[in-house]
């Protein structure tokens, strides 16, 4: 079962068949679309009411939050701000503002994924915050290998390569579609040499959930870390990292949270926390940074601030507050049910065109992104763009379309039939 506790009791016992057949051949019609609940048409209003909180939403077409989530109308006068102390408090604004920022806003990604108050730090990237993460490791003794999939984002594969370097051995687990990745070889992957299991939640191409409890409950029982990667995931469905055990997880504000570039989260277990000693560390993590002395690291004791390196990105802080407010007030059971509906919706029309989708037809192992691999799927996602629809392109996968809270069915539908109109207009 995925992060997910809601769709987890309502997925199908017998999954492996619909998981490693993801990419389904054409057909000529789809199934009638069912009408929405009373409670979910109530659940849907109120979050389209929140709409009018997105400017981008009052010229576009935007489907594209699983790339780039739309700017909240708050970041403006929050880099305002930001550019207001600067300008009249100069050096003073660290003190009243600034060097809290990263606190602040770890402290607000936190109940999003399930996590504690003081067990989130932030960072630039999601490719630092692992790098911090496998900096805390030795790789030189026996359990040196890092588990992790073929299919995980190719910046943290990069990272995790070059670990090589310093004695760590890394295993890719295949992936037999290049859309999903095969449990039962995950699981016979993690062993007692493990000391690292990294994962994506949600695959980034194909949407695809991975089974994060298994995997979980796999490698503790031979003493290795899992590290979760939530950035497809958080702020589109429920998350507990907590319930579920995960030692470390990591993802950003980018994209389903609305908070733009150049903030990136790391939560650590509590429990572990103590225990780890990042050697990609620097003065916000030492226990009297002011002091400025030319010493040994003197980790401090809470998570927020351990796991810190250099200086915080304060303008990337601020503008990322906003977005991780409203996504805060919401239901996230309601955000997930209305994009199982809107995914489903777009799963269904693209089969009724005869289409390909490259994303689990199954809505309990399916994330917030469809994939759709359509004629000149490229040159398509280009016109889209060119037309205000926006959408993105993936190799091997197509065009990705991700409906967030904000979207509505009527710009579902105009996407689908401007692919038409553009395959059609390509012969």
């Amino acid at each position: 079962m995925s992060l997910d506790r809601d769709d987890a009791s309502a997925a199908p016992q017998a999954l492996a068949g619909v998981r490693s057949q993801v990419i389904v051949e054409p057909v000529m019609s789809s199934p009638g679309r069912q009408p929405i609940a009373q409670d979910d048409a109530a659940a849907e209003a109120a979050l389209l009411a929140r709409r009018n909180e997105f400017p981008i939403l009052e010229t576009s077409t935007y489907l594209i939050s699983n790339s780039l989530g739309a700017m909240p109308r708050g970041v403006r006068p929050a880099l305002a701000s930001y550019v207001q102390q600067w300008e009249e408090l100069g050096v003073c604004a660290w003190e009243e503002s600034w060097f809290m920022a990263a606190e602040r806003v770890g402290n607000k990604v936190a109940p999003l994924i399930g996590a504690p108050a003081g067990s989130v730090s932030t960072h630039p990237n999601v490719t630092t915050a692992s790098a911090v993460v496998t900096s805390c490791f030795d790789f030189t003794g026996p359990r040196n290998k890092i588990v992790c999939s073929e299919l995980n984002f190719p910046s943290m594969l990069y990272l995790y390569g070059q670990q090589e370097r310093l004695g760590a051995k890394l295993e890719l687990v295949p992936s037999q579609d290049g859309l999903t990745v095969p449990l039962e070889a995950m699981l016979a992957a993690i062993d007692e040499q493990t000391q690292l299991v990294p994962i994506s939640h949600v695959i980034f191409r194909s949407s695809y959930c991975q089974d994060v409890a298994a995997i979980v409950e796999r490698a503790h029982s031979v003493g290795a870390h899992v590290l979760l990667d939530t950035y497809q995931s958080a702020g589109i469905m429920p998350i507990d990292v907590t319930a579920t055990g995960v030692d470390l997880a990591v993802g950003g504000t980018l994209k389903w949270l609305c908070g733009g570039p150049g903030v990136a989260y790391l939560y650590v277990r509590p429990d572990l926390a103590p225990s780890l000693e990042p050697s990609l560390t620097g003065w916000f993590a030492n226990q009297d940074p002011f002091a400025f002395k030319a010493a040994s690291q003197r980790y401090r004791d809470d998570a927020s601030w351990r796991f810190l390196n250099g200086t915080t990105v304060v303008p990337a802080l601020a503008a990322a507050e906003p977005g991780l407010e409203i996504i805060g007030e919401l239901d996230l059971r309601a955000v997930r049910r209305k994009s199982q509906r809107q995914t489903q919706r777009l799963v269904e029309a693209a089969l009724g065109h005869g289409w390909k989708v490259n994303t689990p037809l199954d809505p309990a192992v399916r994330g917030g992104a469809v994939s759709l691999l359509v004629p000149h799927s490229e040159e398509v996602a280009a016109a889209l763009l060119e037309r205000r629809v926006m959408v993105d392109h993936r190799p091997g996968a197509g065009i990705r379309l991700s409906p967030h809270f904000y979207s509505t069915d009527d710009e579902i539908d105009r996407a689908i039939e401007t692919i038409a109109e553009q395959v059609q207009a390509r012969g």
